[in-house]
């Protein structure tokens, strides 16, 4: 995705478990529906909780990738 079509970012870097999640949600609870949030996160814990977060709610986890030992998401608000 181009940096332009993201609504909102979050750098979560050298943040630790939860806290790139508990972030995240209030980031995403500022957003209308249909916006997109991209978050930047170094804990590597933050994979699997934002997986799990997202498969249990109406949000899209649009990509979910690692560059240069930094974890990407971009999450569509549900």
């Amino acid at each position: 995705m181009k940096p332009d079509s993201f609504d909102q970012h979050l750098d979560a870097r050298g943040l630790n478990c939860p806290l790139p999640l508990l972030k995240a949600k209030q980031a995403l609870h500022s957003l209308a529906a249909g916006q997109v949030l991209r978050v930047i996160a170094t804990d590597a814990g933050s994979v699997r909780d934002f997986k799990a977060y997202t498969d249990q709610s109406d949000h899209e986890l649009l990509e979910a990738f690692t560059e240069d030992d930094e974890y990407i998401y971009v999450i569509r608000r549900g």
